[in-house]
């Protein structure tokens, strides 16, 4: 008897296995619209020109492939902590913020995740309804329980900030909330600044934990403005988790660069912390990834490069704005029967289209059109040349 009789069959992951299908699918004018990745207009996802030039330089100038400290580079931690706070807010915080570089965003989850498991208190997280298809995997995985928040009105297809406000009020002390720092993944719904300043609010008379995915910093509205919400909850002195990832902003998906931020009470607090933060990675994976890390080292670091990079970022912003545009304007001009005008209001690379499981399947089935059960799409995967194809299928499909 094989000791592996016993293993089952894992079910598929609701948004990886789309795409392992869309690979396959011989159709020449199949399109995916499920995994979350920025392409140009010509379906590619580009090699970001600042990220080219530092590889080149790191590779000429880079002396070793030793291991990186188990939280990473200290001027990594540095850059990194000003990029998510700003400079003055950094570093007022300097001593308060314990910074772990981490494989990509996903692997700064399951660190706080696994250190609010082993070192406070609670046992919940909760989730906004809906989220990130991983989420729950993660902090389930940790040990924690995951509970679910209001946040999104699937007949409007829009923030539902009402049904919020009272949720998050009802949640416990000491609960961890996960909350999306900018672009919601699925919905592309935001919070306004002042939005924001409430919430920070209540967070801070009820008593939670704040944690802020934050995996697409300028894709909403800038570097800057898409940062407004750890810098709120920063500046009233909460503590809190943010979560950095690099893929998107820096296209470095598979270098795996992102970054955890903790910010505590006080120096001695940030020293406790750090050292078990340490463990939790000790554990995990022991020591961070370089390269990726190195690249946005390089580029935040240099301000030449930065101010390029940001322009480059504008670029992937304002592209995924106008396909929004051009998507809405397409659909009405074709007479698609449902009003899809939401779209244009929502951020990032992510919308709920209010497409049911079964037209999703029927995309998939019929049309090699990938989208993912719920109804999401890609909005970036949408091109000039896939537009007139995608907007005729859904006139067949929705009349």
């Amino acid at each position: 008897m094989s000791p592996f009789e016993t293993v089952t069959q894992a079910p598929a992951d609701p948004i990886l296995s789309i795409t392992e299908s869309f690979k396959t699918d011989p159709n020449p004018e199949k399109i995916n619209l499920s995994v979350g990745v920025f392409v140009n207009d010509s379906g590619v996802t580009p090699v970001l020109n600042t990220v080219r030039e530092a590889e080149k330089v790191l590779a000429e100038t880079n002396t070793t492939k030793s291991y990186l400290p188990m939280t990473g580079n200290p001027r990594f931690a540095s850059l990194t902590q000003k990029l998510c706070f700003g400079d003055e807010l950094a570093e007022s915080l300097a001593d308060k913020i314990v910074t772990a570089q981490t494989p990509g965003g996903t692997g700064a989850l399951r660190v706080a995740a696994d250190f609010i498991k082993g070192n406070l208190k609670t046992k919940s997280a909760w989730l906004s309804n809906p989220t990130w298809a991983n989420h729950k995997g993660i902090f389930s995985a940790a040990g924690l329980d995951t509970n679910v928040y209001s946040y999104f009105d699937s007949t409007t297809l829009s923030l539902d900030y009402s049904a919020f406000i009272e949720s998050i009020k009802s949640i416990p002390s000491g609960d961890v909330v996960i909350l999306h720092a900018c672009c919601h993944n699925p919905t592309g719904a935001d919070l306004s600044p002042e939005q924001w300043d409430e919430v920070a609010n209540i967070a801070t008379a009820k008593g939670w934990l704040p944690l802020l995915d934050f995996a697409y910093q300028g894709f909403g509205l800038s570097i800057e403005e898409d940062a407004y919400a750890p810098r709120a909850f920063a500046k009233v002195g909460l503590p809190l988790f943010v979560c950095q990832s690099f893929s998107k902003n820096l296209g470095l998906y598979r270098e795996r660069a992102g970054a955890l931020q903790i910010v505590v009470n006080n120096a001695e607090e940030s020293t406790r912390v750090a050292s078990q933060v340490k463990i939790a990675i000790r554990t995990n994976y022991s020591n961070p990834p370089a390269h990726g890390g190195t690249i946005v080292e390089a580029i935040l670091g240099d301000s030449q490069w930065q101010t390029r990079w940001t322009k480059e970022v504008d670029a992937m912003r304002t592209r995924i704005h106008e396909v929004r545009r051009q998507f809405v304007t397409a659909l009405a001009d074709a007479g698609v029967s449902r009003d899809f005008s939401f779209l244009k209001d929502q951020k990032g690379m992510f919308s709920f289209t209010g497409l049911t499981k079964e037209q999703a399947i029927a995309l998939r089935t019929n049309h090699s059109i990938y989208i993912v059960d719920s109804g999401r799409i890609n909005v970036a995967g949408i091109t000039s040349n896939n537009l007139p194809r995608l907007v005729n299928v859904l006139k067949e499909i929705l009349g």
